[in-house]
């Protein structure tokens, strides 16, 4: 199956937000009745220069991958890629649609003029972490959070 990766429609949200309620880590913390919510994030991500990308098979939306782009103060004040929201439907995984999002995560990046792309992985997420690292990527910091 061939697999067709471009930004979010507007119209596409709910099926976007099914994809991330079946990844996500706390599912309390969305909201799937206001779609309108996650289409400002999209916007705002965009006007950034960044994307929220979609997977599509035949269609049907089985992968998302948001893409942030900001500027650093150092580099220069070079232009980083930030990862969010990687994820791929329980049945299409080891497919490689999440491989042709990176792939499209990382085009998207050079286009921008980014000179890294980055992204954190909970803990938990073990064959997550095999996949980035079998994609290049590389545990080469130690993350922290603070929820406010």
């Amino acid at each position: 199956m061939s697999v067709e990766v471009r930004p979010l429609a507007r119209g596409e949200v709910a099926a976007a937000v099914a994809v991330l309620l079946g990844g996500t880590l706390s599912p309390a913390a969305e909201r799937p009745g206001d779609p309108d919510a996650y289409w400002r994030a999209a916007e705002e991500t965009a006007a950034r220069g960044g994307a929220v990308l979609v997977a599509l098979e035949d269609g049907e939306i089985v992968g998302l991958c948001q893409v942030m782009v900001l500027r650093h103060f150092q580099h220069a004040g070079g232009l980083v890629a930030e990862l969010e929201s990687v994820h791929v439907r329980e049945d299409r995984r080891g497919r490689g649609v999440g491989g042709r999002l990176l792939e499209a995560a990382e085009a998207l990046a050079r286009e921008r003029g980014c000179y890294r792309v980055q992204l954190t992985s909970n803990l938990v997420r073990v064959d997550a972490h095999r996949f980035y690292e079998a994609h290049g990527y590389g545990a080469t910091h130690r993350g922290f959070k603070k929820a406010l």
